[in-house]
C-alpha cells in the first residue's frame, strides 16, 4: 500500500507502507474492536427516556414512570444485569415490565428471581414469556413461581391493573409470538382501563394484530437486541420474529410500538455500535400536557 508525505516546497512524496506495518495496524484495530465489543460495550447500559401520551381521562396517571427490562439472557450477561439493577434502583420507577428472554433455560431461573428482586417497581412488577423461555420449554408454572418469589407477576395472555384512585392503567401481557400465538381475545377480556399498555416479546406481532382491535396507548417489545453487532447505518442481522423492526419508536405499525435494544447478548457475546438499553417511559395525559402549568 502507498501513503503520501507533504514536503516544504509543496510537492507530495509517496512512500510505501510495509505489509508488516499494515498487518500490525489491522491487528491493533481488530484488538480494539474486540475489547470494545466483547469487554466494554456490553456492560455500558444506557438509559433512554420517552413519553407515552394517554387520553384526557387518564390525567391521574400523569407522571407515572415505567422501566422496561428485557433480553438479559441469564445466566450470562451478569455485569450488564447488575448494572441494570443499579440504574433501576436510582430511577425508582412506579412500574417495571420484564418483556421476555430474561433467562435462556431452567438453569437460569434462580438468576431470574435474583434480578427481578433487584429491579422491582414501587407499585407493580410484571413479566411475560420470551422466545428463549418458550424454546427451553420452561413450564408456565415454574416461570410464574420464579417471578412470584421476587414479587413479580407473570402475565400469559392476560392483564394486570394498576390504579391511582379511580383511574386505572391496564398492562396486557401477550405470549411469545414465535412459539405460541398470543390469545388476544383472552388477554383483552374484562374491563378496559382508562389507559392501556401491551407487552409482547417479538415486535413482528405489531404487524399481525387483527384489524378492528381497539389499539393500546403503546406496545412495548424487545427481542431484536437492536441488531447487537452493527455499523453506523447498517444492521446486518436481527433474529426471526423481529420482522421489519430494529429499535426505537414505530408509529407506522397497527399500534404505536417501542422496541428496546435490551440488556444482554445472545449467541455472539458482543455488542458493537449498539449499547444495552434501559428505557424509562413517563405517562403523560393530554389534559395535563395542555394545562397552563405545562406550557
Amino acid at each position: 500500500m502507498n501513503g503520501t508525505t507533504n514536503i516544504p516546497d509543496g510537492r507530495v512524496r509517496k512512500h510505501a507502507i510495509s505489509r508488516r506495518g499494515f498487518l500490525q495496524a489491522a491487528g491493533a484495530a481488530g484488538a480494539a474492536f474486540a475489547v470494545d465489543a466483547c469487554g466494554i460495550e456490553p456492560a455500558r447500559v444506557e438509559i433512554t427516556r420517552h413519553d407515552i401520551l394517554l387520553p384526557e381521562t387518564a390525567v391521574a396517571l400523569d407522571g407515572m414512570r415505567i422501566a422496561q427490562v428485557t433480553d438479559t439472557h441469564l445466566t450470562g450477561n451478569r455485569g450488564a444485569a447488575a448494572r441494570t439493577a443499579e440504574l433501576v434502583a436510582l430511577e425508582a420507577p412506579d412500574i417495571v415490565v420484564l418483556t421476555g428472554d430474561i433467562c435462556e433455560d431452567a438453569d437460569g431461573l434462580t438468576a431470574l428471581s435474583e434480578l427481578t428482586a433487584g429491579v422491582r417497581g414501587s407499585t407493580a412488577t410484571v413479566a411475560i414469556f420470551g422466545n428463549w423461555e418458550r424454546k427451553a420449554r420452561i413450564p408456565e408454572s415454574s416461570l410464574a413461581r420464579a417471578y412470584e418469589r421476587a414479587g413479580a407477576e407473570l402475565l400469559v395472555s392476560r392483564a394486570a391493573t394498576v390504579a391511582r384512585g379511580s383511574t386505572s392503567l391496564r398492562l396486557v401481557g401477550l405470549d411469545d409470538s414465535r412459539y405460541v400465538a398470543p390469545n388476544l381475545d383472552q388477554a383483552l377480556a374484562g374491563t378496559r382501563g382508562d389507559a392501556e399498555i401491551w407487552l409482547v416479546h417479538c415486535p413482528e406481532y405489531a404487524d399481525l394484530i387483527p384489524d378492528g382491535v381497539s389499539p393500546p396507548d403503546a406496545l412495548l417489545a424487545g427481542h431484536t437486541h437492536g441488531g447487537q453487532v452493527r455499523l453506523p447505518g447498517w444492521v446486518p442481522y436481527t433474529p426471526p420474529g423481529s420482522g421489519r423492526f430494529v429499535e426505537g419508536w414505530y408509529r407506522d405499525a397497527k399500534v404505536p410500538m417501542y422496541v428496546s435494544r435490551g440488556i444482554g447478548t445472545a449467541v455472539v457475546q458482543a455488542r458493537f455500535c449498539c449499547r444495552p438499553e434501559l428505557p424509562i417511559f413517563t405517562l403523560r395525559s393530554t389534559r395535563a400536557a395542555a394545562s397552563p402549568d405545562n406550557r
